[in-house]
């Protein structure tokens, strides 16, 4: 059973800096696909950033690209998520998540597993 746990979040100023991790458990990921989303009150959940386990590539969404870096640690088996300049839009649960496929997708219900979330507030 696969299983996802986000750690790290909180309340952060305009500007400051943020990480957030997620442990992953259950199988190999050799072949997935990981990926960080997000979702704010009232808007859909939206792709924020992701990684391929096996080969590094990295993909993110135009609103974080040179902001946010995603990575992973396969000795560890965590995907983390460090954001720097963050701005009060960039206020929402995130979430990780795996798809059972190598390659990058940006749906949410293109992803098999996901953490139960953990907040990130940035004030203005």
């Amino acid at each position: 059973q696969v299983q996802l746990v986000e750690s790290g979040g909180g309340l952060v100023q305009t500007g400051g800096s943020l990480s957030v991790s997620c442990a992953a458990s259950g199988r190999s990921f050799s072949s997935y696909f990981m990926g960080w989303f997000r979702q704010a009150p009232g808007k859909e959940r939206e792709f924020v950033a992701g990684i391929s386990w096996s080969a590094g590539s990295s993909y993110y969404s135009d609103s974080v690209k040179g902001r946010f870096t995603i990575s992973r640690d396969k000795a560890k088996n965590t995907v983390s998520l460090q954001m720097d300049r963050l701005k009060p839009e960039d206020t929402a649960v995130y979430y990780c998540t795996a798809r059972a496929r190598t390659y990058s997708r940006t749906q949410p219900n293109e992803y098999d597993y996901w953490g139960q979330g953990t907040q990130v507030t940035v004030s203005s």
